[in-house]
């Protein structure tokens, strides 16, 4: 029976025994399927497969070369020299060019901890997609013809990412928003943000789960009548652009009907609001990049929930949405914006490389590429990854770091009602501000009267901000302020 593979990031200990990667009685073997397991527990198996996967095991175990890779982020001893078994020393001499290239790529996924095998990966020049598709390449078997073509894919997916990534950080974040949410106007569609946009969904997939056919017009009415409670600013336009969004994603089944509106139902596979909220996102996504716009999945999540919850959701829905084309394209995309910003990093230079990576195959039944092909990619991945690298260093003004909560959010926590009751604010840090500068107006105000502890306990003083301040002594005194101003 197959084993439950390990998480991505558990990389640097066996996922059967749990022990960390060594050099001696846990040498890491990477298998053709990409897996890896320590010898140890390789000689234990029952049966010359891979226990994740069940592929079979065509080289002699004590044949595979140990991961040195790997075992350079543990800080074990890498051995000089390994023999491996190629049918000519020319292979040999390939194959030694191609796992260097992969151990010195393997080196930007320090810094690690050791707790467990697991790596903490956070603090790293690369982005997590970056060193997810990393863990993948470093886990390939180059002397098993299996382990080259996926060798070979997962340089092409680096070689996108780094595309996607260097265009990312010429982006301005402010005006992508804004061109974001004017490609989606000009479609007749509309983002209303991530609390409205969320109950208006769940209101059509209420009006419509259990099969219903309505018009658009009384599907528009029953949710702008139900949001108004909440949201007085919801209008029958705005409503209607939603719906809209939902019509081009193909959600509806429209029945026509002669001298009479059609009639819309919502289709089986969209009746849970998983399913719905995933194929309304993919078609915002897919307007995105129908306009040449190119967003991270920490954007997106925070443009769609007003929250970093939603990257790997976001982050999906972008692979899926990739065609063998979008590198090529992305490409051209990047000359393009290098060539406005005057190119300072030289990343023109990158751009033979990418080409060659570009033009893989990405069918999964694609031939086993030769050594010599096999070489040119890893050298042409070390180079673009390497660039992107120099320039985040160099001449990024971005980070990939988490933001930290503000200091003062625990008065956010108490006034915010979206926040109180759902745990996100659509509207960002600017609801601090705006409820700082309300206060301060409203405290300043000689209306406002604060109470002020009395020398008489049954006696309670009032006085406005204004008055207090112009008499020392009152000054003095001790506010007992009221509980909403106070933290809690």
């Amino acid at each position: 029976m197959p084993v439950q593979a390990a998480q991505w990031t558990e990389f640097l200990s066996c996922p059967i025994c749990y022990n960390e990667f060594d050099s001696s009685g846990h040498q890491p073997i990477s298998l053709g399927c990409s897996h890896t397991v320590c010898k140890t527990c390789l000689h234990k198996l029952h049966r010359k497969a891979c226990p994740f996967d069940q592929t079979p095991i065509s080289t002699d175990i004590d044949l595979l070369p140990v991961n040195c890779a790997l075992l350079q982020l543990v800080g074990a001893q890498v051995p000089d020299v390994q023999p491996v078994s190629l049918s000519s020393a020319a292979e040999v001499k390939h194959y030694e060019v191609c796992r260097m290239c992969v151990e010195e790529l393997a080196l930007y996924l320090k810094p690690i901890s050791g707790a467990k095998g697991v790596a903490n990966l956070s603090p790293s020049v690369l982005s997590r997609p970056m060193q997810r598709k990393l863990v993948t390449l470093v886990n390939c078997q180059l002397v098993e013809e299996e382990g080259r073509v996926r060798a070979v894919r997962a340089g092409r997916s680096l070689g996108e990412r780094t595309v996607t990534e260097l265009i990312l950080q010429h982006q301005n974040p402010q005006q992508l928003s804004a061109n974001l949410w004017a490609a989606v106007r000009a479609r007749g569609c509309q983002f209303l943000g991530p609390a409205m946009q969320e109950d208006a969904l769940k209101l059509v997939l209420l009006a419509l789960e259990d099969g219903s056919a309505l018009s658009r017009k009384v599907l528009v009415l029953f949710v702008v009548q139900k949001l108004e409670a909440r949201f007085p600013q919801a209008s029958k336009t705005s409503i209607g652009h939603v719906v809209q969004l939902l019509y081009r994603a193909s959600c509806f089944k429209v029945t026509k009907r002669d001298e009479d509106s059609s009639l819309m139902q919502l289709k089986e596979e969209f009746r849970t609001y998983e399913a719905l909220r995933r194929e309304h996102d993919a078609q915002i996504v897919h307007i995105a990049m129908e306009a040449g716009l190119r967003i991270s999945p920490e954007q997106w999540s925070s443009l769609l929930y007003g929250d970093l919850v939603h990257k790997s959701h976001m982050q999906s829905i972008i692979d899926k949405l990739q065609s063998p084309e979008s590198f090529a394209k992305s490409v051209q995309e990047l000359t393009i914006v290098l060539q406005r910003t005057g190119d300072p990093a030289n990343l023109t230079s990158l751009r033979p490389h990418l080409e060659l990576l570009a033009n893989i195959d990405h069918n999964p039944d694609a031939s086993a590429p030769s050594w010599e092909e096999l070489e040119s990619v890893m050298l042409a991945v070390k180079l673009v990854v390497h660039g992107l690298v120099e320039f985040i260093q160099n001449f990024s003004k971005k980070s990939h770091e988490t933001p930290q909560p503000q200091a003062n959010s625990k008065y956010k926590t108490s006034m915010c009602r979206d926040l109180r009751q759902q745990g996100g604010c659509p509207r960002g840090t600017s609801l601090l501000l705006i409820a700082s500068v309300f206060l301060l107006f409203l405290l300043l105000s000689s209306r406002f009267l604060l109470p002020i502890k009395s020398s008489s306990p049954s006696q309670t003083l009032y006085g406005s901000v204004p008055a207090i301040l112009q008499r020392p002594r009152i000054l003095s005194a001790t506010f007992h302020w009221p509980s909403i101003f106070l933290p809690k």
